[in-house]
């Protein structure tokens, strides 16, 4: 079976489908990737706040974790994923 086998089995929006394949497409051996969501955005044609929810939807899911990163000024910077 593929990888995404399971992932069309499950009961997910398309919009959560779509960027976990674009995540899982830029993330590392470890299943770790950190673009920013207005990058998914464009690159998926999706809007920003569909992003937001399909992030919401795969986190839900028990498919994806998000941790903030911050800048060393304190600024925020593009969150880090993991794929599970």
């Amino acid at each position: 079976m593929s990888f995404f086998g399971n992932l069309y089995r499950e009961d997910l929006p398309a919009r959560a489908k779509t960027v976990y394949m674009y995540l899982k497409d830029r993330s590392n051996k470890d299943g770790e990737c950190w673009p920013a969501v207005k990058t998914i955005a464009k690159d998926t044609s999706l809007s920003v706040s569909t992003v937001k929810r399909a992030i919401t939807d795969l986190i839900c899911y028990g498919l994806l974790t998000k941790e903030k990163r911050f800048r060393e000024n304190g600024g925020t910077s593009s969150n880090r994923y993991f794929l599970k």
